[in-house]
């Protein structure tokens, strides 16, 4: 269960506020720009295309409009995310054996690593983690500078999984993560229940062989996503729907 203290919530709500206006703030790390979360790419992309003229970029009155944007974007999601962290601790708190618990990494409010413990006990998944003793799947969520206006990135970054909708890098193939799929009113505990649906409906077991495992990382993460992405863009979606969950 995560330890926080309400002075140290206050503190990290306190240091986003003075900081939100400096470059490299975020879940990213400073030179690591192209690296962000593929729904961010994405949206970055389709911004990068209807570009304004370089004489409106120019312009003191435009830069002042996009730096206030892009501050009331981050105070948006950083309140967001303090009010779903608080809720979240209520929950987790008030009993003995939570479905799943939340940290922050390395005290980023932008970026979680959550443990889900529970994962249906009659599923095969279910049964492969009492067999190898895994106690949790432990996921990483990254929400970017528009969150909860985009989706997340999330990824599995272990037991390695196969199938359950689980791809290369630990990349999750779930449509409410796609900026097509994603609506602003989804919670963070309504995308790790719909995960845990999903990977079982998708029949995914943990991987037992070490020849031809899969890779485990986030740039692979992020590149299988786009790929899928673009992919399912193209010929649609079966993977469960939020209402499956």
């Amino acid at each position: 269960m995560m330890n926080f203290k309400k002075d140290k919530v206050t503190n990290i709500f306190r240091k986003i506020f003075k900081s939100s206006s400096k470059e490299g703030e975020g879940p990213n790390k400073p030179g690591t720009s192209g690296t962000g979360s593929p729904a961010r790419r994405l949206l970055r992309g389709c911004r990068d295309s209807v570009a304004p003229a370089a004489t409106a970029a120019a312009s003191p009155a435009f830069s002042a409009k996009t730096k206030k944007d892009e501050h009331h974007a981050k105070t948006v999601r950083a309140r967001r995310l303090m009010k779903e962290l608080k809720d979240l601790q209520r929950l987790q708190n008030s009993k003995s054996d939570p479905v799943f618990t939340v940290d922050l990494v390395e005290d980023n409010l932008f970026e979680w690593h959550v443990k889900l413990f529970k994962i249906d006990s009659e599923s095969d998944l279910g049964n492969d983690m009492k067999e190898l003793g895994v106690g949790y799947i432990l996921l990483h969520l990254v929400f970017p500078d528009n969150f909860p206006f985009a989706p997340p990135f999330m990824r599995v970054i272990s037991p390695r999984i196969e199938k359950g909708f689980v791809m290369e890098g630990g990349a999750i193939c779930m449509e409410l993560l796609t900026p097509r799929g994603w609506a602003s009113a989804y919670t963070v505990e309504a995308v790790i229940m719909q995960f845990a649906a999903s990977v079982v409906k998708g029949q995914g077991r943990i991987q037992r062989k070490n020849k031809g495992q899969k890779v485990f990382s986030r740039r692979t993460a992020e590149e299988s996503f786009r790929s899928l992405v673009k992919t399912h863009d193209k010929y649609g979606w079966v993977t469960p729907s939020l209402a499956d969950g």
